[in-house]
């Protein structure tokens, strides 16, 4: 039995077939710079997969066409990431969590500052602070709003009501303030879902 198998499929291109041992049904995924894979689980033929994907033809398009996107927006990005002074940036979000934690009260155990792909900013169990350097190409009230996020999560590991309470307390409409995130540029720097 083949492992993979690619076809073409009219106004989507090449799409990679591959067996998985995790998928349990047929899981088109669309990455940038990857393109169209779907996950075929032991027990259904390629032919019936391909099948499956000519029926979600349109979806894979506008899937495509948000990762071209993303794509084109990638190249301006990676120019900003280069253009960051790293050790500064890096001093710029310490000072900037340190005096937001001490302003509001939180404390929290250590910070690490990364480039990571897929996450602004991280609080784990032991209340260490993690944050992308990408969060110092933000302007100063969305920086402050990862910042704060992340200084909430060691009081209230979730993302439920008494979490989103804090928010509202720490930065107005926290709600309104994720989505003001979520729709700014920077946002093209990070991996979309």
């Amino acid at each position: 039995m083949a492992q993979s198998d690619t076809v073409e499929i009219a106004g989507v291109g090449p799409v990679l077939l591959e067996r998985s041992r995790k998928a349990r049904r047929v899981i088109i995924s669309v990455k940038p710079f990857a393109g169209v894979r779907v996950a075929v689980p032991y027990g259904i033929s390629f032919q019936t997969a391909g099948e499956f994907v000519y029926t979600r033809t349109d979806w894979i398009q506008r899937q495509l066409a948000r990762m071209k996107q993303y794509e084109r927006g990638n190249g301006a990005t990676q120019s900003a990431l280069d253009s960051i002074d790293r050790p500064e940036a890096k001093r710029r979000l310490i000072r900037r969590l340190e005096y937001l934690a001490s302003e509001h009260g939180f404390t929290y155990n250590r910070v690490f500052i990364r480039n990571q792909k897929t996450r602004l900013g991280t609080c784990s169990s032991r209340n260490n602070i993690g944050l992308n350097i990408k969060v110092s190409l933000l302007p100063g009230e969305l920086m402050d709003y990862v910042i704060l996020h992340e200084l909430a999560h060691t009081r209230v590991k979730n993302h439920g009501h008494d979490f989103w309470m804090l928010m509202d307390k720490l930065v107005g409409d926290g709600k309104a303030k994720a989505a003001s995130l979520r729709e700014f540029s920077i946002s093209h720097l990070l991996s979309p879902p």
